[in-house]
């Protein structure tokens, strides 16, 4: 399953192992994070925030790496049922 976590590595020109070494877990450990077998925890998430920011994407935020459309859709989803 790819992720836009995965998206935003391959766009950079970062390998697995590179993304590893950043977090400073094995690269077993990124592999399973970036299929979403576990999740990434919250520094892990600033830390690859960070680096996106300094490879072009100076705006970008958080929920726009991990969460994407999909808290978007689903906030929208909820206040269309609260109207």
């Amino acid at each position: 399953m790819t992720n836009r976590a995965q998206s935003y590595r391959k766009f950079m020109g970062y390998t697995q192992i590179q993304m590893a070494k950043l977090l400073n877990i094995s690269v077993q450990a990124y592999r399973n994070k970036e299929k979403g077998k576990t999740p990434f925890k919250d520094i892990e998430k600033v830390k690859i925030k960070k680096e996106v920011q300094k490879n072009g994407f100076e705006d970008i935020t958080i929920d726009e790496i991990f969460f994407g459309n999909k808290v978007a859709k689903s906030f929208q989803e909820n206040n269309e049922e609260v109207k």
